[in-house]
């Protein structure tokens, strides 16, 4: 695998590069024309910092970042913890031309994102994801925010990063229930748009699942890939982002009914996709044989495949009713077309809906 591979997300003069590559927090080079002569802040997280801020630091070198170290975990990821990343921005004394770096998952990056955004009504940001549903996914793109009791993300701002350094020898260090989850946001990049590549899935889930060094390359690089075009077409969400949502809407509402934290982010994607499947089988959309296809890999991969019963489907309905995705009272669902092609639908069955969260129970 080469040192490093670089994308470009394709935003004009806001585009910026997607780094992937081993041992790249150590390479000054890919960080310096951030932050000479700027004040730097590093925020990150407590089972991160022990394993990678020293080297980011040194890297960082001759400047000297200020550093911030958030608790684990979803239920982290509050106006709270917001509130106190900002407070250290303004006890420091940072100025507008300030930079931030996300080290760790998504939920360092989301928060240090959603205060790049607001502090001084927008500073640069530099996101270093540490997890692989991280690389994969919510470090590109500019979606940041913090959670609400009533909603996941309800609250933060779309804002770039000025570039994105995915190491791959920080997947090293990852719990694999982390590494697990992950993979389910690279199942979904292959549903919505890319056959072949969910069909490399299937072939590879071993590999994947053993961390084999190649292989795993080959599918961060294929999402970002994806992500990179995708964003570059649409980049709040207007139309195609959407299709980015698979799964999510039903996800969401897992998280919010479980309580934040409960099941991973990941966890709860892929039994949301499994649901949007089983909708769109019922809707005629895909076979039977497809959605089964779909339930397969995700058991390979260990992840789970159905609602949790403590959520029940009165209050699935509910948390779903107040997703970011509801328009003019209507509830917009990402459906599948068939593996590998999704779209977003409004006319669904309201009762097929209910039929599925009545019967894809864990």
């Amino acid at each position: 695998m080469p040192d490093s591979d670089a994308l470009q997300v394709g935003l004009g003069r806001r585009g910026y590069p997607i780094h992937i590559g081993r041992g790249l927090i150590r390479r000054r080079e890919l960080l310096a024309p951030h932050i000479e002569g700027r004040q730097v802040l590093v925020v990150t997280s407590e089972t991160v910092a022990p394993h990678y801020l020293e080297a980011l630091v040194d890297a960082l070198s001759p400047t000297r970042p200020e550093q911030v170290v958030l608790k684990d975990g979803e239920e982290q990821k509050t106006l709270d913890t917001f509130r106190h990343v900002v407070d250290r921005l303004l006890e420091a004394g940072f100025s507008r031309d300030c930079v931030l770096i996300a080290l760790g998952g998504g939920v360092v990056g989301d928060i240090a994102g959603f205060v790049a955004g607001c502090y001084q009504r927008g500073v640069s940001l530099i996101q270093v994801p540490t997890t692989l549903l991280a690389q994969v996914d919510s470090s590109v793109g500019g979606k940041t925010g913090v959670n609400h009791p009533l909603g996941k993300n309800m609250i933060g701002v779309f804002h770039q990063p000025v570039c994105v350094i995915a190491d791959m020898d920080t997947l090293a260090t990852l719990p694999l229930a982390e590494h697990r989850a992950g993979l389910a946001e690279v199942v979904k990049y292959a549903l919505i748009v890319d056959l072949p590549f969910f069909a490399w899935l299937e072939e590879h889930a071993g590999a994947l699942l053993a961390r084999e060094a190649e292989t795993l390359a080959h599918a961060v690089r294929r999402c970002c890939e994806i992500k990179a075009e995708i964003v570059a077409r649409d980049e709040r969400e207007s139309g195609t982002r959407a299709l980015l949502n698979l799964g999510h809407t039903f996800g969401h509402a897992i998280e919010a009914g479980l309580g934040y934290g409960r099941w991973r982010h990941g966890e709860a994607v892929a039994a949301g996709i499994c649901a949007a499947a089983d909708l769109s089988r019922r809707m005629g959309r895909i076979t039977t044989a497809e959605c089964d296809r779909i339930r397969a890999l995700f058991e390979r991969l260990g992840l789970p495949t159905g609602i949790p019963q403590e959520v029940s489907p009165a209050a699935m309905l509910e948390l779903m009713a107040r997703d970011k995705k509801v328009e003019r009272g209507r509830l917009r669902l990402i459906l599948l077309r068939s593996l590998g092609a999704a779209d977003i639908s409004t006319d669904f069955d309201p009762e097929a809906l209910r039929s599925t969260l009545r019967e894809c129970r864990a």
